[in-house]
């Protein structure tokens, strides 16, 4: 098979992703000659906007509010002759379109949802639930679609057209990409047909509503359609009638909304006296992953089999779109931190008190009161040592119970020396300092290395020996003061490997970073010092461990004794690290894929989450960038590092997807290898041309 063409790689529906409207038209009561003008109308802006589905409101082509004028053959027989229209217009219209429309069959009445394509009708899905309480009257009009005695009806000159609310439509050239619609009420009910239809499959659950709206109602809506769409791990487009209904009694905002397994993509302006489109990008991958992965989603659908198995499907194919057509979904630079301030500040707080909780009961568990902790004047011994000392506050143990220990070696840098001390002694534990260049020495003479010989021989044995030496002294200081050893990795260092095993970063009694990456590290450093969670010298010296180089500090740096290792350029960009890390363990996404959610997230610099953060210090990575780290993190990821992961201390699991230790989130063999990812990622274009 040729490789793709470069466009094609920047193409979302190449990475499973559609993109999908919900249209609210311009409407008359009853006109249906200006109605199916106006769906006509969005309908072709919808496909120029590179859409591929979109769904109008309940009974859009004459209006809800008819009343008893649903009962008039003129009505009905102009609602016929508009679907002939929007038959016809559909022809040169690469769009999915679903219309409301009463409908006359047997003798009786449905509220229905018809669904267009190039042309044909492809089915028509059928309102189940009436509602006949309060202001609404449809069991006067209509009747619900278990009375239906035909299952396949003729519309618009088009013969044997499924019609029921048991069809699901299934897009045989794009993966996971199956539709199911229901009808307003449809979701108000106990058990929505949409839930069946979606254990029997669909992934994309649309809603035809008219909806009238009262005070609080928008809020009722979003509730059900988020909780709807969670539960099912779905996509739910939601369209009510807007401007144009008939206020008789009642009035109508125009709602529409889409939401993807419980998160709000898009969302309409309400009130609004013209038309509407909303649009967001659906990720099929992502809603077919979490199925998967929910064994329980599975369970349910075995339990309700028989009523699965009697949906039918309509399956035919769509015209794919060409050339190059980015995402409009903003995907967060920062997966691991919300980008909402409210809801980042809850996030801090949780991470903070889940780690503070792990290590309390780890320390009531074994009945020790103390801690023994390394701080290297670095953001994760900061991070760590924050959550010690918060713990013997809780649990009303003096802070000098932390016993803290820098201990510099042959590359530790006067920043980070200065600022292990200064939090130290901000902090109030017990500030202590081992000089470990001794010890090295002596292991190196030992084993003959050249640099105890004098010359300047910095290999990775040399570094590893300084690791090892800090670790063993923290275990022997542990024993000698009824301790506890506090690990200080974080998940990030975890995913690429980045510790000296055993006898070294790698162990410890319990590691509260364990499950934390490094994006999330920094931003918790920076909400501790905002919120003034402890003195402000403590908050003054986070801020300056925040500007601090990020680096192992093992070989001796030599101008103005900076750092001379600098491990984001061995390793990567933490911030685009985290971002790989977060779609491949999360939802096991093609390589090919995270390279394209990242260009789409990373192609140009944007607001930083924080106020403080300049812009010119905002990142931006092109193609060429995205590629090469991220066969760093492939390799690292997949080949060399699983041994490591496969027996790492204790810790606590912080976030959904954010652990990688074998008794919580993630088993993997030691010995697998990374071919299957390296081939894909081969797909990736060299540049952004």
């Amino acid at each position: 098979m040729p490789p793709k063409k470069p466009d094609q790689f920047f193409n979302l529906y190449n990475h499973g992703f559609i993109r999908a409207a919900v249209c609210i038209p311009e409407l008359r009561v009853a006109d249906t000659f200006f109605n199916v003008q106006k769906t006509i109308e969005l309908a072709r802006e919808a496909a120029s906007q590179k859409a591929i589905l979109a769904i109008f409101p309940e009974l859009g082509l004459s209006a809800y509010s008819n009343e008893d004028l649903f009962h008039q053959d003129a009505l009905l027989f102009s609602v016929k002759e508009a679907l002939s229209t929007i038959a016809k217009a559909s022809e040169k219209i690469n769009l999915i379109m679903a219309v409301g429309a009463p409908l006359q069959i047997d003798c009786r009445l449905f509220n229905c949802a018809v669904v267009f394509y190039r042309g044909k009708i492809l089915g028509v899905a059928v309102k189940s639930y009436l509602p006949n309480y309060r202001e609404f009257y449809e069991g006067r009009q209509f009747t619900p679609a278990e009375t239906a005695l035909s299952s396949k009806i003729e519309l618009a000159g088009q013969k044997e057209i499924p019609f029921g609310a048991d069809i699901i439509f299934k897009i045989a050239n794009i993966n996971n990409f199956n539709f199911f619609l229901e009808i307003c009420e449809d979701l108000w009910v106990p058990i929505p047909p949409s839930s069946f239809a979606a254990m029997a499959g669909a992934t994309i659950i649309g809603n035809l509503s008219a909806s009238n709206i009262t005070i609080g109602k928008s809020e009722y809506r979003h509730q059900l359609a988020a909780n709807q769409s969670a539960r099912l791990v779905a996509a739910y487009l939601y369209a009510a009638a807007g401007a144009g209904e008939s206020t008789t009694d009642l009035a109508w905002d125009g709602h529409a909304m889409i939401y993807e397994n419980g998160n709000l993509l898009a969302e309409s302006a309400r009130f609004l006296q013209k038309a509407q489109i909303i649009y967001s990008d659906i990720d099929l991958d992502r809603l077919a992953q979490d199925r998967m992965r929910l064994s329980s989603f599975g369970q349910n659908s075995a339990t309700h089999k028989q009523k699965l198995l009697s949906f039918r499907r309509i399956e035919f194919n769509v015209d794919a779109f060409q050339g190059k057509i980015l995402l409009n979904r903003e995907y967060s630079r920062y997966p691991y931190i919300p980008a909402d301030p409210s809801q980042r500040d809850q996030r801090c707080y949780e991470a903070y008190n889940i780690q503070v909780q792990g290590l309390a009961k780890r320390l009531k568990a074994s009945s020790i009161v103390n801690l023994v902790i390394g701080v290297s004047g670095g953001l994760d011994s900061t991070q760590a040592l924050i959550v010690a000392a918060k713990t013997t506050d809780l649990l009303g143990l003096p802070r000098s119970n932390v016993k803290a220990y820098t201990m510099p070696g042959f590359g530790t840098t006067s920043k980070t020396y200065n600022n292990a001390f200064k939090l130290m002694k901000a902090l109030g534990v017990e500030a202590n300092e081992i000089d470990i260049k001794p010890a090295c020495l002596q292991v190196l003479k030992d084993i003959k290395h050249p640099f105890a010989r004098g010359k300047k021989v910095y290999d990775i044995t040399f570094e590893n020996v300084q690791a090892g030496q800090r670790t063993a002294h923290l275990f022997r200081l542990a024993n000698a003061k009824n301790a506890l050893v506090v690990g200080t990795g974080d998940l990030s260092e975890l995913a690429l490997g980045w510790s000296t095993y055993g006898i070294g970063d790698h162990m410890s009694h319990y590691n509260v970073n364990t499950s934390v990456p490094k994006t999330l590290i920094q931003h918790l450093i920076r909400w501790i010092a905002h919120t003034n969670q402890f003195s402000p010298e403590v908050s003054k010296t986070l801020i300056d461990v925040l500007e601090t180089e990020i680096s192992p500090e093992l070989i001796p740096g030599e101008i103005n004794n900076q750092p001379r290792q600098k491990t984001e350029e061995v390793i990567g960009p933490y911030e685009l690290q985290d971002f790989n890390n977060f779609y491949i363990t999360r939802f096991g996404y093609l390589p090919k894929k995270v390279a394209f959610l990242a260009y789409c997230a990373w192609k140009d610099k944007k607001k930083g989450l924080w106020p403080d953060i300049p812009p010119e210090k905002r990142n931006a990575y092109n193609l060429k960038e995205i590629k090469k780290w991220l066969y760093i993190y492939l390799y690292r990821f997949f080949k060399t590092s699983q041994y490591k992961r496969s027996c790492v201390p204790n810790g606590p699991k912080v976030g959904s997807g954010g652990s990688l230790s074998p008794r919580s989130d993630y088993r993997a063999p030691s010995d697998s290898e990374a071919e299957v990812w390296l081939k894909n990622w081969e797909k990736i274009p060299d540049s952004d041309d």
